[in-house]
């Protein structure tokens, strides 16, 4: 267990007064959780502390090398006040993947998980009270020696912020059109695809600006060797809903293992769908549209929880889907998530851990 010390500000901010202005990302808390790392002497000095800048050296090894990781999850009020996460430790886990791949020390999944619920106990007046709204967390840490040439740093800070977060979809799931993009790739095999490291993000802004262009919002990655099997949409896993069975991407190295993914296939199975984790070829989906089999597709993930799509353009050919609404799998999907997430359903799975009052 760490011993955090504890430095509450002096001057703390003002809350937003309206929840439905939060956007994402935009606003933060009043502290953050700072803990060190230097060779010989491991991880140590723990602390939360007030929200500031942090001083950098321009020579820091983050900003040449890109040796870093991040997380992304979510603290949800109940209506009865109090505060809970969503599978924190399937969070400290995968960081620790991430962690091994970036060749960063490893944060016992204890340590983050501890680390996550000081600082939510800390910040969580922040918490927003309005239906759909979220206090998003991002853990992170960066290699930060000083100095130029390419190697495994000697020291690291693991850093966790808090903002405040609106309802992803503030008038309801909204379906979206996605280009199938057949040039660029997202991830390869050997590579760090099933990490979140944010050189993975850097790579696919350029993609996702051209479909942007096109009247697309998001881009659906094929596999990186061949071209021709799915694999991510955007930033989210995506599942299809063909001749009522569920196809999705496995997760072998070049698929973010999502913990909404293994979430929704877990319930998918306890509701009697067959669910196939392997490779699905675009021109399989494409050919299931033209026959009407192409019952529905969404992609999943931490921020939108589902993310139904409409249609998919793959080389001049078009799919609609579900007659461009949502469909009712989809629909009881994220009914079912956020509701056991915001503590409107009853969590049979053990999912939900109550952040009690302790600082």
């Amino acid at each position: 267990m760490l011993d955090i010390k504890i430095v509450r500000t002096t001057e703390p901010k003002a809350k937003p007064q309206d929840e439905s202005k939060l956007g994402f990302g935009k606003i933060f808390t009043d502290h953050m959780f700072l803990m060190d790392y230097t060779a010989g002497e491991g991880w140590h000095d723990a602390r939360v502390v007030p929200y500031a800048s942090l001083p950098m050296d321009p020579a820091t090894v983050v900003f040449h090398y890109a040796q870093e990781i991040f997380e992304g999850m979510k603290a949800y009020r109940t209506a009865d006040g109090s505060v809970q996460l969503f599978r924190p430790d399937c969070n400290a886990k995968r960081f620790q993947d991430s962690a091994d791949r970036l060749c960063i020390p490893k944060i016992p999944v204890e340590d983050f998980v501890q680390a996550v619920e000081t600082l939510v106990d800390v910040d969580r007046d922040w918490v927003p009270h309005s239906d759909g709204a979220s206090l998003y967390i991002r853990p992170f840490v960066f290699a930060n020696d000083v100095g130029l040439g390419v190697h495994a740093s000697k020291h690291y800070l693991f850093c966790v912020i808090c903002a405040p977060s609106g309802a992803y979809y503030a008038e309801g799931l909204d379906p979206v059109r996605i280009y199938v993009e057949d040039e660029y790739i997202r991830a390869a095999p050997g590579l760090t695809g099933f990490t979140k490291c944010g050189g993975n993000y850097a790579a696919s802004i350029k993609a996702g600006e051209l479909a942007e262009e096109k009247g697309f919002s998001q881009v659906l990655w094929l596999d990186g060797v061949e071209k021709k099997y799915v694999e991510e949409v955007g930033s989210m896993n995506i599942m299809f809903k063909i001749d009522g069975k569920i196809y999705t991407a496995a997760c072998t190295g070049t698929v973010l293992p999502g913990v909404t993914r293994r979430s929704i296939i877990e319930l998918l199975k306890d509701w009697g769908y067959e669910v196939i984790e392997g490779k699905l070829a675009i021109a399989d989906v494409m050919k299931a549209a033209e026959e009407g089999k192409l019952e529905e597709v969404f992609g999943t993930g931490t921020a939108a929880v589902v993310s139904p799509v409409k249609e998919l353009d793959w080389e001049g050919k078009v799919a609609n889907i579900s007659g461009g609404k949502i469909g009712p799998l989809t629909q009881k999907l994220y009914d079912t998530l956020t509701g056991i997430q915001w503590g409107k359903l009853p969590d049979t799975k053990g999912w939900t851990v109550k952040v009690e009052p302790k600082v």
